[in-house]
């Protein structure tokens, strides 16, 4: 039997006469936000590890984003995925990353669910909860949630931004690009024509021009609509590369080493609060292809040329937080800033993709990585020596050796990807002027990026839609922390969470920590499983695995159960 065909008139809730003048016309109702509506900006930086900005702890000079933690709240518990595209999967959809299709970094899909590289058509995203309540949706910087192969101009485009909620974008689709000469900029859904870029070019720079342009483009056309823009920065990540001056300012500061200022770090970490009193720093990382030298036993070459990889990384973490200022400055000019809810957060913790050496060309090491596992590259340094004075500009490609990824995941252990606490452990910055205030103060409690989109909801006055164009969605994984933003003494409102990357799993449950270090294409084994107690081992110094067997046995089957649920398997452990 064939379908019934729709009548004329289907939905229209007017009358229809003969003519215009005898009939009444109606119109849909169009999506409104709450009166009073604040708009919503999150500032996501790339490969920041929780210790890379001074209200954290650092060294570099962040003075406009300490100021902003001055004035706000800032988590010390916060956690991420320990990798960008998962990161940016449960950030936009509230899903943990699996389930949102996205295990790993999204380049190739494997034909699983969860390696789609590509966000799940059973999830709305941020970008399409907000534009269907009545704001205007923008996106500047790195999207990294598209296959590679259908990152270019014939598509499909399906997944690009403006096709998951965003009503304008700018920036690459691609995990990172050169700062000083973009390989492929695009504009919503087509590549930006370059033919020259001008003299003193910066990415950084770029996409602050654009995101104020966007923004008051926008309140010219509608000075009532309240706006959601994602500025999803792509550094820090590898190419370091930084404007010459912003590197002269740290030319002579890493001379120092890696342990003496990773100590220095502990010490301003422990002055601030934000870790707490009884944190112990591990020593250097001394896991099999995870250690790092000690700095004195470096030679003077080696000193010289990793001294200068983290200079350029320290300025372009200044250069961030310059454009945090002029973009904070033009909307407080604009009258908007006081009704803003800002997040500033990371997607990982420090970077180990430079591995013992560091590199001036980072796809050495990606390949060199690819091909032999983790810790395979070329031991030499004097091809990198010899273009000392060419990194941090366009003509190298640059990654520091993992001891900086040690030194930016300050005071905890290993680095993005792990799944120990180095990996997924980023500062979080939350701040609303109009029902936040301007004091600054600490929240210690657990929290999870999942749980982002909730709490946004809760505070706008936002519904989740139970479908997407016709599917049934997934539950979120988070739960909102918006009682924490007014009440220190809020009860945990995330008491456990799995986590799984490559490989290296983990558990969270009421301050017990269960975690392996996974070595690619290597057997899985319960004996991998360590165990921490965080109230009293904040950075993971004693592992409890053989005098708590039963802990440890739960957690594990917690981790077995969640994987289960959240679509874990297959797990991707290497290439």
């Amino acid at each position: 039997m064939a379908d019934t065909p729709l009548p004329p008139y289907y939905g229209f809730r007017g009358r229809i006469e003969t003519t215009v003048a005898a009939s009444e016309p109606w119109w849909p109702p169009r999506p409104t936000a709450p009166a009073g509506a604040p708009n919503v900006v999150i500032m996501l930086c790339d490969d920041l590890g929780f210790s890379d900005i001074g209200c954290y702890g650092s060294e570099i000079d962040t003075r406009h984003l300490d100021r902003l933690a001055n004035e706000s709240l800032r988590l010390t518990n916060f956690h991420v995925a320990p990798m960008c595209s998962p990161t940016r999967a449960a950030l936009l959809t509230g899903l943990n990353h699996h389930l949102a299709g996205v295990a790993t970094v999204a380049h190739v899909d494997t034909g699983f669910p969860n390696l789609a590289s590509e966000l799940t058509q059973h999830a709305s995203t941020m970008a399409e909860i907000f534009r269907d309540n009545g704001y205007h949706t923008m996106m500047v910087g790195k999207w990294h949630l598209t296959k590679d192969s259908e990152c270019n101009d014939g598509g499909p485009k399906h997944t690009w931004p403006c096709q998951r909620g965003f009503d304008s974008f700018y920036g690459i689709l691609d995990p990172f690009t050169n700062f000083h000469h973009p390989h492929r900029l695009v504009r919503d859904n087509t590549a930006v024509p370059v033919d020259r870029y001008p003299d003193g070019y910066y990415f950084t720079d770029d996409l602050t021009d654009q995101a104020l342009t966007m923004v008051k483009a926008h309140r010219a056309a509608n000075p009532r609509r309240p706006f959601f823009l994602y500025f999803a920065h792509g550094a820090v990540h590898a190419p370091l590369q930084a404007k010459s001056d912003d590197i002269e300012k740290y030319k002579d500061v890493y001379h120092a080493g890696w342990d003496r200022i990773r100590e220095q770090r502990f010490r301003r970490q422990l002055d601030l609060g934000v870790i707490p009193a009884n944190t112990v720093l591990p020593p250097r990382n001394s896991e099999e292809f995870n250690d790092v030298k000690a700095w004195d036993d470096l030679s003077p070459k080696e000193k010289e040329l990793f001294a200068r990889y983290q200079a350029v990384f320290a300025g372009m973490v200044d250069n961030i937080d310059q454009n945090f200022g002029r973009f904070r400055d033009t909307l407080e000019e604009m009258g908007e800033w006081e009704n803003t809810i800002f997040l500033f957060m990371s997607d990982n913790g420090g970077s180990r993709e430079g591995e013992t050496n560091g590199t001036s060309q980072y796809f050495r090491s990606l390949v060199a990585t690819a091909r032999g596992g983790f810790g395979q590259e070329d031991p030499e340094i004097d091809i990198d020596y010899a273009r000392l004075d060419l990194i941090g500009g366009p003509q190298t490609l640059p990654h520091y050796p993992r001891g900086w990824g040690m030194v930016s995941s300050t005071p905890f252990r290993l680095y993005k990807i792990n799944t120990h606490l180095g990996g997924h452990s980023v500062p979080c910055i939350f701040s609303w002027p109009a029902r936040l205030g301007r004091t600054g103060s600490l929240r210690t409690q657990y929290a999870h990026v999942t749980d982002v989109l909730p709490t946004l909801l809760d505070l706008v006055g936002l519904e989740r839609p139970s479908t997407r164009n016709g599917l049934p969605v997934y539950p979120l994984a988070g739960a909102s922390f918006a009682q924490l933003l007014t009440d220190s003494d809020a009860s945990p409102h995330h008491r456990e969470q799995y986590q799984e990357l490559n490989g290296h799993r983990g558990y969270y449950r009421d301050g017990w920590h269960a975690v392996t270090l996974h070595l690619p294409r290597r057997r899985y084994d319960d004996r991998e499983w360590e165990l921490y107690y965080l109230p009293d081992d904040p950075a993971e110094t004693r592992d409890l695995a053989l005098t708590q067997a039963g802990k440890l046995r739960e957690l594990a089957d917690a981790w077995q159960l969640a994987a289960q649920e959240n679509q874990v398997f297959p797990m991707y452990d290497g290439p």
